[in-house]
């Protein structure tokens, strides 16, 4: 139960809550979330079961996984290095971004929104980033709280950190609902959501959509494949899988009508990009501070709450990935690859951090060193990760090892009755879908 757990923190954080509205926001609203759904429970979820599957045979991290599933082949020694080094490099600016909410939790705590006109809130966000020590001092705060989880270990750390967050992420975003649905002019975010517009569907529509499914899943990171690794034999892999990308996709949906309503109602542009949270909702939270005082700090206190433990949720999983690839590689116990890990993406965070300020001339094909890493991870690295299990899962271990995996030996009847779509999503399905979309990714 405490792996369950940690894969649902895993794939239930930063990635609904922060990403998914205003990726929603940029493609369509609607239509995009219909898509996002197909691609959630016909791609996404069987290659989540094909990750997990393929960490509980090799019983060993990501890296070694792959390769000791297939001895002797040396590509695939290879693609278990992509998979460490993936969740390490989103984890550098998850970190950031951990950091940044964290920053605003404490304005809120501070009645900072109420202290200041609408228009000075709205800027508050670009000062704050392009400063060059409170950024970089929030940025270690989070990634040390993380890590120090981690180091915990599963049960110890991990477990009772997602017992206690998971639930608490549900009920915050249906409390920051309700008042959202309720603002004036929410129902035209609301119609946003729930009527599709399918002329403005594109292949990047497509594209980003099922990116964003494989983001907020954590797969191709190798998250999952390390969680796999212990997850009990008895334990129902498809049930576990089934139920936390449903989880993750109400979340999602969730998040979308928690944010959208209120977006629409102060009149801003539902695809402002990655400081959509950050910029427009505390703008909100000053305008309704003016009539509701009280309303407005528990509402803005209970938000950026959720944005921080939303983050750790996420990061935590990310930082796992690296410290059990040390213990398995290196014999390094959880406290030291921790620490390792801190130094690392530390290190990468500082450069992401103040890519924003001092660092903010520096730039790669028109991206600063934040959004070439989360385009690079996003559209490159994550497709390929994802392929390699897929392909793997699909023509290299033997169908019946997969069928054993899926069914428990065919403990389980209902699994065994659905296995032979499932593997046909896995080897057909999935791998062409990806190729599609990392082709897509450069011609649109």
């Amino acid at each position: 139960m405490a792996v369950i757990f940690a894969m649902a923190g895993s794939a239930i954080g930063l990635g609904n809550i922060w990403r998914f509205p205003y990726i929603v926001g940029e493609h369509g609203g609607a239509a995009f979330v219909l898509i996002y759904i197909v691609s959630t429970l016909l791609i996404s979820m069987p290659v989540f079961v094909a990750e997990v599957s393929v960490g509980r045979r090799s019983r060993t991290s990501a890296y070694g996984a792959l390769g000791r599933l297939s001895p002797g082949k040396w590509i695939w020694k290879a693609m278990g290095l992509l998979t460490v080094f993936i969740p390490l490099m989103i984890a550098s600016y998850y970190s950031v971004i951990g950091g940044w909410s964290v920053n605003y939790l404490i304005k809120a705590c501070s009645l900072s929104f109420l202290s200041q006109s609408p228009d000075e809130v709205t800027g508050m966000f670009g000062t704050f980033i392009s400063s060059s020590w409170t950024p970089l001092v929030f940025h270690m705060l989070f990634l040390a709280a993380c890590c120090m989880v981690v180091a915990g270990g599963v049960k110890s750390g991990i477990e009772k950190f997602s017992k206690l967050t998971i639930p608490m992420l549900f009920v915050l975003v249906l409390v920051i609902l309700v008042y959202s649905v309720t603002l004036p002019g929410a129902s035209v975010g609301v119609n946003y959501l729930l009527k599709p517009d399918f002329s403005q569907l594109t292949p990047r529509t497509f594209a980003y959509a099922l990116g964003q499914s494989f983001y907020s899943l954590s797969l191709g990171m190798g998250c999952i494949i390390t969680y796999g690794s212990y997850v009990s034999s008895k334990e129902n892999i498809l049930a576990s899988s089934a139920g936390t990308a449903v989880s993750d996709l109400l979340f999602a949906i969730l998040a979308g009508f928690a944010i959208m309503p209120a977006v629409f109602a102060a009149g801003i542009e539902p695809g402002a990009g990655p400081g959509l949270i950050f910029q427009s909702i505390p703008f909100i939270f000053t305008k309704m501070g003016m009539q509701l005082p009280l309303v407005s700090t528990v509402v803005s206190v209970l938000f950026f709450l959720t944005i921080v433990v939303a983050a750790m949720t996420s990061c935590i999983s990310l930082v796992e990935v690296g410290v059990a690839y040390l213990w398995d590689r290196y014999s390094i116990r959880r406290p030291v690859g921790s620490l390792i890990i801190f130094m690392l993406c530390g290190l990468a965070g500082v450069l992401c951090s103040l890519s924003f300020g001092p660092l903010s001339s520096l730039t790669v094909g028109g991206k600063c060193i934040f959004d070439l890493f989360d385009w690079f991870a996003s559209n490159i690295l994550l497709l390929l990760a994802a392929f390699a299990v897929v392909v793997f899962v699909g023509f290299v271990m033997k169908k019946e090892d997969v069928w054993d995996e899926v069914t428990n030996s065919g403990a389980f009847k209902v699994n065994v009755k659905l296995f032979n779509l499932l593997y046909f999503l896995i080897k057909w399905v999935a791998p062409v879908a990806l190729t599609l979309i990392f082709i897509t990714n450069f011609i649109y």
